[in-house]
Formats: structure tokens, C-alpha cells, sequence
């Protein structure tokens, strides 16, 4: 699970990756049971917009997983993502296993042993809970609305940069 920010930029961005074979916008790391969209932007619920990714080890990696996150969102700024504010935006890798949380600690450690963003990365690395599906309305949004402002702005560069930065890792 990975929060980078709206959850419909990191969605558009893993469903062009090879080896990843399904992705689901969800919140997750939150107090609130079965959160709907409008309690999470209120910023009450704890919850952070992420997104459940499900890939064949065989064909992609872990490593590689939290490459492209760490290229594809701003993973210094605390609750924010560009113009979009709250903690429900935060940045976060939500392991369900110790070698999830190992690789993301490590290239953590590089990153900022490297300063590769010549400020201090907020990423938080937490265990997975209480995850939730999105609504159905959210999933595969940028897929279904490329046109859409939004999308256009935000998203649509992500997956430009994405496809110029990982060409060996697209679909």
C-alpha cells in the first residue's frame, strides 16, 4: 500500500507497470470504520489516501515498487502533495510484511544518505491497517476521465514522467 498523494495520480501511474497485475484506490492507517470520501478530505478519519497494489515478484520488485514512488511524488513535504492539503495526502508505505518494511526502510536510508531531495523525507513506514476500498466512482478515474482538469494537470504528468523515467518498467 503507498500514499503519494491523491490517490487517482498514484493509481493512473502503477496501472502502466509492468508486473503489476491489479490496483485498488483505498484509504487506509486511519481510526475510522468504512470511510467514505467526504469524511477522509475532512481530515478527522486518520486516513490516508492510498493506493493496494497487488504484482508478480517475478517480473517486478519490491525495489523497484518504491523507485518509481519515490520519483512520482514529493516525499519531503509533510500532508501535502503539491496543491492538495491534508493529512489524508501524506506520505506513506504501508507494509504487510517484514521484507516490505526492510526494503522501504533501506532505500529510504539511501535517499537521504545520498540527499537526494536536498530536504528531509517525511514517508511514513507504518504496518498496514484498517484498510478500505475507495468507491467505485474513484477507481480507474484517470482511465476513465482522462480529460478531466484534474487529471490533465496532475496525474497526466505523473504518467508522462513515469513512462519517460521507467520505459523498461511500462506495459
Amino acid at each position: 500500500m503507498l500514499g503519494g498523494g491523491c490517490f487517482w495520480c498514484t493509481e493512473s501511474v502503477y496501472k502502466e507497470v509492468r508486473g503489476i497485475t491489479d490496483v485498488e484506490s483505498g484509504y487506509s492507517n486511519g481510526q475510522a470504520e468504512r470511510p467514505n470520501y467526504e469524511d477522509v478530505c475532512t481530515g478527522r478519519t486518520g486516513c490516508n489516501e492510498v493506493v493496494k497494489l497487488v504484482y508478480d515478484p517475478a517480473v517486478i520488485s519490491t525495489r523497484e515498487i518504491l523507485e518509481i514512488f519515490f520519483v512520482i511524488h514529493d516525499p519531503t513535504t509533510p500532508n501535502r502533495q503539491g496543491n492538495d492539503v491534508g493529512t489524508q495526502y501524506r506520505s506513506g508505505i504501508y507494509f504487510t510484511t517484514p521484507e516490505q518494511e526492510a526494503e522501504a526502510r533501506a532505500i529510504i536510508a539511501e535517499l537521504t544518505k545520498d540527499d537526494a531531495f536536498g530536504r528531509p523525507i517525511v514517508t511514513e513506514v507504518l504496518a498496514l491497517e484498517n484498510y478500505w476500498p475507495a468507491e467505485d466512482y474513484h477507481q480507474d478515474f484517470f482511465e476513465r476521465n482522462p480529460d478531466q482538469g484534474y487529471c490533465m494537470a496532475v496525474a497526466a504528468p505523473k504518467v508522462a514522467k513515469f513512462r519517460k523515467t521507467f520505459a523498461r518498467l511500462a506495459k
